[in-house]
Parts: C-alpha cells; sequence; structure tokens
C-alpha cells in the first residue's frame, strides 16, 4: 500500500514538473506563458523559443507520463488499475501543475507517453496521424485534436484491453475541452500557426 500511494504522489510530481515553461526560462529568460498562447506546453515553446526547445518541451513531457507507468507496471506487473493510476495522475499533473499554481499544459504529449507504455500500437498510429494532420493543416492543434480522437477508435478497433480503452475515451475527452479555445480560433481563422502549409 505505501508503494503504490508513493507511486500516484511521484506520477502527480513528475507530470506536473512544467518542462516548456522551465526550458524557455533557461535558454530566452522569458516567461512562456507571458508570450504567443500563453500555454507551457511544447507548441507554444517551439513557436516563441524554436524548434529545439519545443522538440525537448515534447520529449520531456512525453516521458513525464511514460516513466511513472512503466515503473507501474515494473513494480506491479499484476495490478493494471495502478499504472492506469499513476497515468491519469500524471497527466492531471501535467494539466494543472502544482508547480505554477495549477496552470499547465494541455496534456497532449504527456498522454502520448501514457498509453505508449499502455496502448502502444494504438499510441504509434495516433502519433503517425499527428505528424500528418501537423504537415497537412499547419496546425498543431489540429494535429492534437486527431490524434486524441484517434488512440480510443484505435484501442476499441484493436480489442485492447477494456480498462485502457476507457481510459483513452476519458483522457480523448479531457484534452478535446483543453481545446476548445483552440476550435474556435480554428473556425474564425485566428489560430496561431505551427508553419503555413503550401
Amino acid at each position: 500500500m505505501t508503494e503504490s500511494l508513493l507511486l500516484l504522489v511521484f506520477a502527480y510530481l513528475m507530470g506536473g514538473i512544467p518542462s516548456g515553461y522551465l526550458l524557455a526560462r533557461s535558454l530566452s529568460g522569458i516567461d512562456i506563458r507571458e508570450h504567443g498562447s500563453g500555454n507551457p506546453g511544447a507548441a507554444n515553446v517551439y513557436r516563441v523559443v524554436g524548434r529545439w526547445a519545443g522538440w525537448s518541451t515534447l520529449l520531456f513531457d512525453a516521458v513525464k507520463g511514460y516513466l511513472p507507468v512503466a515503473l507501474s507496471l515494473l513494480r506491479n506487473p499484476s495490478s493494471p488499475p495502478l499504472a492506469l493510476g499513476c497515468g491519469l495522475l500524471a497527466i492531471v499533473g501535467h494539466i494543472w501543475t502544482p508547480f505554477l499554481k495549477l496552470k499547465g499544459g494541455k496534456g497532449v504529449a504527456t498522454s502520448a507517453g501514457v498509453f505508449a507504455a499502455l496502448l502502444p500500437i494504438p499510441t504509434f498510429l495516433s502519433f503517425v496521424l499527428f505528424l500528418a494532420a501537423v504537415g497537412v493543416s499547419g496546425h498543431i492543434s489540429v494535429g492534437s485534436m486527431a490524434a486524441a480522437l484517434a488512440l480510443p477508435i484505435l484501442a476499441w478497433s484493436l480489442r485492447e484491453p477494456l480498462l485502457p480503452a476507457i481510459t483513452a475515451t476519458a483522457v480523448c475527452t479531457l484534452i478535446w475541452i483543453k481545446h476548445l479555445p483552440n476550435l474556435k480560433r480554428l473556425l474564425s481563422g485566428k489560430e496561431l500557426w505551427f508553419k503555413r502549409p503550401p
């Protein structure tokens, strides 16, 4: 019981590490929340600070999700619900980070890390769709929403275990809710560009 509790706390605190904020602060001396979209996630870091910082933020945010789940599965292979709990807490920690007054990112990269450990094949296919959608649309938000929607559909279609599939559906819903402002900007033509398509 003590180890399980420690894993859950670790997952939340790990997920809460504000990597985009820290990278922007260390590399450019800025508060990323005061620039671009104001979001401390990888997309805004990429636009404001640069490519290397953006990809580094994406990678670290994914690791924040993957590591607690993988550690839980390693320590407790017979307890999938604990791994799911660690994954959810890592995502919650990222979105509502305790280190930035509960104002974090939108959870896409951290969720990708979580489900890379839980649902590797659907996650890989969703990531391919993410890259394709960003390439075609020029908007990271479009890729994020497409991948989030694809993940539970793929999980159910490939007959993945019930609990991870249900969790993927719940996380997809959360990510879409977090992206409602992006969706409104897309519909009004005011969404920030990752790159303009040719």
